[in-house]
């Protein structure tokens, strides 16, 4: 049964929004059939054309993610029938694949049956670079474009791409299981797996182009498989740090965008609209983590304790901004990077003033990775501002604005730089 016939525009705009959303399940539904996560994508993309070929003629679905998984595996079905090199994989399923149902997997008290946290360890096998697992994941997993994943990397679209095809073709010829590993291979894979988690959260909470701020499916996705993450390993600080973190910033989406969907900077947020169910669950992961935490606290535990910080704050003006500063400088010595450097400038900013923080800020103008980053000059124009410079600092809002590929972040920087000009 489908819905009445819509025109064929908005036929189109439904397949890709529905491809968007769906296109992880399916990709990780079909590689849990063929075993293969190339072929699996290319499953998925067959599923899009159909339904672009079909919906503006016969109307959308009612359950169009279930459409475009079922069009995927009887896809496979002729793929695996029609070409040489995949009837051995049919010959390794041992079954056809339209008649019957995938087999059951052993039970085991530490398996998790979630086929996108399988994808996840999946395309993070020791066997790809930790770029390439990234990558990977995040066109998989994520549904993100080479152009996002790239802008998230701070590297070239050509290089993603590059990472992107080279380990699928690793995946294959190595033959990689399509599987959530115990023991010795799971830590290994660990890092990479947060890490993950991590960017495809962080693209739903401040979505790198479109003219949407926020990608809520991203975010409750990574939420999600964050959480599961926690369940699975118990004994993980980091895992219970990523989780606490996520807990927190989750905690904040209602208030980070206005009626029209502009963003709003924490400054100007209503706390009282955020979420605090999310605060508590944000809270007690983060004990968690400092319970189970050997040493050292990891860099997820950090961010976390920063998180937390904001959390606890019930205006602006109330935080705890020496602290943060304190935990930023932890961690850029635990994880050194430009971008925590500026995060650490922000803070410095607050807890001690603009002066000594744009100190900070103009060494790493001379970064490369950060030569294109729309944040750099989007914080030097803040501080500038705070000075009284505003000449410099509409310069730099407005360079922010032609870096930043986000519609509403490109409105609210060359708002900034008017309001510089006033």
């Amino acid at each position: 049964m489908t819905t009445s016939q819509p025109s064929r525009t908005d036929a189109r705009t439904s397949v890709e929004t529905v491809f968007r959303l769906e296109s992880p399940r399916i990709i990780a539904g079909v590689t849990r059939v063929v075993r293969d996560v190339g072929i699996a994508e290319e499953l998925a993309q067959d599923a899009l054309v159909a339904a672009l070929e079909q919906w503006p003629r016969d109307g959308v679905p009612d359950n169009p993610g279930a459409w475009l998984m079922a069009i995927a595996r009887r896809k496979a079905v002729d793929l695996v029938r029609r070409r040489e090199n995949y009837a051995r994989k049919l010959a390794e399923i041992g079954r056809d694949l339209s008649e019957t149902a995938p087999p059951e997997e052993p039970s085991d008290p530490e398996d998790i049956d979630d086929d996108l946290l399988r994808l996840v360890f999946t395309t993070c096998h020791p066997v790809l670079s930790a770029e390439a697992r990234t990558a990977l994941t995040l066109r998989l997993l994520g549904g993100l474009t080479t152009p996002e994943i790239a802008r998230a990397f701070l590297v070239p679209e050509a290089t993603v791409a590059q990472r992107i095809v080279r380990a699928k073709r690793t995946l294959a010829t190595k033959n990689i299981a399509f599987e959530v590993p115990y023991g010795p291979d799971r830590e290994a894979r660990l890092g990479s797996v947060l890490d993950v988690i991590y960017l495809i959260f962080n693209e739903g909470y401040a979505a790198t182009a479109g003219d949407d701020w926020l990608r809520p499916s991203l975010c409750e996705d990574a939420l999600r498989l964050a959480r599961l993450l926690s369940a699975l390993m118990p004994k993980e600080p980091e895992v219970h740090g990523l989780a606490a973190l996520l807990e927190f910033q989750a905690s904040r989406t209602a208030a980070r965008t206005g009626p029209r969907g502009e963003p709003v900077l924490l400054k100007d947020q209503n706390r009282s609209r955020w979420n605090r169910m999310l605060v508590a669950r944000g809270i007690k992961a983060l004990s968690r983590a400092e319970a189970t935490a050997v040493g050292a606290p990891g860099p997820y535990v950090l961010q976390a304790g920063i998180a937390a910080c904001h959390a606890h704050a019930y205006s602006y003006e109330e935080t705890d901004w020496r602290a943060i500063a304190t935990l930023y400088a932890l961690l850029a010595a635990r994880a050194p990077s430009p971008v925590v450097e500026l995060n650490r400038a922000v803070a410095v900013s607050m807890a001690e003033g603009p002066a000594p923080a744009l100190e900070i800020v103009d060494v790493l103008t001379g970064e490369p990775a950060l030569h294109d980053y729309h944040l750099l000059p989007s914080v030097r124009g803040d501080l500038l501002a705070r000075l009284g410079r505003t000449t410099e600092a509409r310069a730099e809002f407005e360079r922010a604005a032609a870096l930043t590929r986000n519609e509403r972040e490109r409105e609210l920087l060359l708002e900034r730089a008017r309001e510089c000009g006033s």
